[in-house]
């Protein structure tokens, strides 16, 4: 065999071991190595636990550095104190009734356009506009009896008017009261005819009773509407109110702040007022929105949360940092070590729309995943 073909052989003989496992010591195979030093709980021929996001065995979790960055998690540091206990409240968005306004139908008639045309939801109102116009409708019995009593108006009105004619031209020789008596007795039939004529033939307008914006309008031209009917509503965007039912008579004298919860953004309210008469067992309580450019809705449910002035123990974080797991019940998470994350069971109650206090679950000083929770939650 020359030495061209004992090269080849070798170069073979070295690729067969690369592929079938490297042999040394003897006949001792260390193909494995890799497999026995990989982290504990991971499968053979997985990734080190150095790579990639996993759920260990007991339910935590390992999370690499750079894993915590691209899902932007944020920590704060649980200090437990005194705090304000907060009671939540069922409540929704009405009109501020300051600001609104309800235009209702005085009388069964028919719809005509306003000046600017119908009105439709969103359009910018001013307060003695002229929205549409209401024209009275009745039966034919109450339309004929209407203009029987004006033509006898009428009538009566020629009447009295020869005779104011007649008096004057007999001035002197008629008595003064005489004369005075003739002409407000012409008057008045004036304004009787007047009376009559309008609520047969003149429609009423329909005005703005405060400046705002249509929130609610279903007209249409010639729709015929009912007495008491609804037919539009108005509201100032930037004033809206909250109502809120509290079953408990006493909680306005000890409240102290109050906020709502729409979503997943927060409101600040001022308290108002509320009324002394129950509603459904309930007693309302009424709080302006002072948060500019809220986007809410009239009629929209929210939560409210009244912070009293009674106190209780806990550690107050954003509201950001509460997750579900296992059955739906409520846990933060904890990193307890550079890249490791704990869930913990925890009790809770509101603080305010944006914080809650953690009562139970935690211990001093734990850190708190306050931002991206929910992403370490969905780890499987």
């Amino acid at each position: 065999m020359n030495t061209k073909n004992s090269a080849m052989l070798f170069a073979a003989s070295v690729l067969a071991l690369a592929t079938h496992g490297a042999l040394a010591h003897g006949d001792e195979d260390h193909s494995q190595d890799d497999k026995k030093q990989a982290a504990p709980g991971m499968a053979a021929g997985a990734a080190p636990s150095s790579a990639a996001l996993q759920r260990l065995a007991d339910g935590s979790l390992f999370v690499p550095k750079s894993a915590q960055r691209q899902m932007g998690l944020r920590t704060e540091q649980a200090k437990f104190g005194d705090l304000a206990a907060s009671i939540e409240l069922n409540g929704k968005v009405i009109a501020d009734p300051e600001t609104g306004g309800r235009v209702q139908a005085t009388q069964s008639g028919s719809i005509l356009p306003g000046p600017k045309g119908m009105p439709i939801p969103g359009r910018k109102v001013t307060k003695g506009e002229v929205l549409a116009w209401l024209r009275p409708i009745g039966s034919a019995i109450e339309r004929g009896n209407q203009k029987a009593q004006g033509a006898e108006l009428e009538a009566q009105l020629a009447i009295a008017e020869a005779r104011v004619k007649r008096f004057e031209q007999l001035e002197g020789a008629v008595p003064q009261k005489e004369i005075e008596s003739a002409r407000i007795e012409r008057d008045a039939l004036q304004k009787r005819r007047a009376f009559v004529s309008a609520s047969t033939d003149t429609a009423e307008p329909l005005r703005a009773p405060a400046s705002g914006i249509i929130s609610a309008s279903h007209l249409v031209a010639g729709q015929v509407v009912d007495a008491k009917e609804i037919l539009f509503e108005i509201v100032d965007p930037h004033r809206l109110a909250v109502e809120a039912l509290a079953y408990d008579p006493g909680i306005g004298a000890i409240l102290i702040s109050a906020s709502a919860l729409s979503e997943q953004s927060a409101l600040e309210l001022k308290f108002v007022g509320g009324g002394r008469q129950l509603r459904d067992q309930a007693l309302p309580l009424l709080f302006r929105i002072v948060s500019v450019n809220s986007t809410v809705a009239i009629g929209q449910p929210l939560k409210v949360i009244v912070r009293t002035a009674h106190e209780i123990k806990g550690a107050a974080v954003p509201r950001s940092a509460l997750t579900k797991v296992g059955a739906g019940e409520t846990a933060v998470w904890v990193h307890t070590e550079a890249e490791r994350f704990v869930a913990r069971k925890v009790r809770h109650q509101s603080l305010d729309a944006n914080q809650v206090a953690i009562s139970n679950g935690l211990h001093e000083g734990d850190r708190v995943v306050v931002e991206g929770a929910g992403l370490l939650s969905q780890v499987r």
